[in-house]
């Protein structure tokens, strides 16, 4: 499979498994605080990381552990806390769509901060797709009136880590193994996640006897295996494949994921939320054309 057929079935994987997180959280947060529910997710991530990819992290250079530990923080850890705490007061879908800012933020982090190169044709796709994403909110709002929107702040700062994550991957870590990359963060994430199960009394033994606790923790069990662990990986290793942009433009699909998951678990849809759905799928198209010749030279010399 070539490299730039290989990238599309990454990012449709990606937006099976990211797409899939956000029901996943819902349902941890019915045993655990988003405290609780972040660190959890870290720490599991990380022992099965460094079970699978511990002699990888031999490629990473005394220079890039810098890079690593900003990545797992602001690519990982931090985001993870606000969207828990965001699903506290809005429906999983929503947190999902407001996500799909990532591509738009890092097509403007890029050239702000980056110098990475700037095409028409990327700026527009991106466009049509968070107005595709508006559209989704606005139905979303005008079906749950009684939602607090004030926490849609919340996912879009967690939009914007995502956004300066990708192109420091892209920027300084390009040359290491995406499981390399993804073990060296974690390891470094797991004493903060071993900190936070003890300082919010998650050991204790009553506590963990609940159902719903247990319950919980085997939905966080999964959402760190496949969505954390190995969307990861896949993630990583997209970045290399591609560039900032295309890869980011996953969150324009894991709305639609998202909201398939939503609407099992009783979170209401209407048409409306289908066509802008339909919306998103086009930004993405029309960002991730193939470019002409001249461009892709551009884009390889940034």
């Amino acid at each position: 499979m070539s490299a730039n057929q290989l990238k599309w079935v990454f990012l449709f994987s990606l937006a099976f498994l990211w797409g899939s997180s956000f029901i996943l959280i819902k349902k941890g947060l019915d045993g655990f605080s988003p405290l609780q529910l972040t660190a959890l997710r870290v720490l599991i991530t990380g022992v099965f990381l460094g079970i699978i990819g511990f002699r990888k992290i031999k490629q990473i250079q005394k220079w890039q552990w810098k890079w690593i530990a900003i990545s797992g923080f602001i690519g990982t850890m931090l985001p993870t806390l606000l969207f828990s705490i965001a699903e506290t007061e809005i429906d999983s879908a929503i947190a999902s769509i407001l996500n799909s800012t990532v591509p738009l933020l890092a097509l403007i982090t890029g050239v702000l901060f980056f110098s990475r190169a700037f095409f028409k044709k990327q700026f527009i796709g991106v466009v049509v797709g968070l107005v595709g994403s508006v559209l989704l909110i606005l139905a979303g709002a005008s079906l749950n009136p009684n939602q607090n929107y004030w926490f849609a702040a919340l996912p879009v700062l967690a939009s914007l880590m995502y956004a300066f994550n990708a192109n420091i991957l892209k920027s300084y870590l390009e040359n290491i193994s995406a499981l390399g990359i993804a073990t060296g963060s974690f390891l470094i994430l797991i004493p903060f996640a071993l900190g936070i199960l003890l300082f919010t009394g998650f050991f204790n033994a009553e506590f963990l006897a609940q159902e719903v606790v247990q319950t919980s923790l085997g939905y966080i069990a999964v959402l760190a295996l496949l969505g954390t662990a190995l969307a990861k990986i896949i993630f990583n290793r997209l970045i290399q494949l591609s560039n900032p942009v295309f890869s980011t433009s996953v969150t324009y699909l894991i709305p639609i994921v998202a909201l398939f998951w939503g609407f099992l678990d009783g979170e209401q849809f209407n048409l409306l939320q289908l066509a802008a759905g339909g919306v998103i799928l086009l930004g993405v198209y029309i960002s991730n054309r193939k470019k002409k010749e001249k461009q892709a030279k551009a884009l390889e010399k940034a």
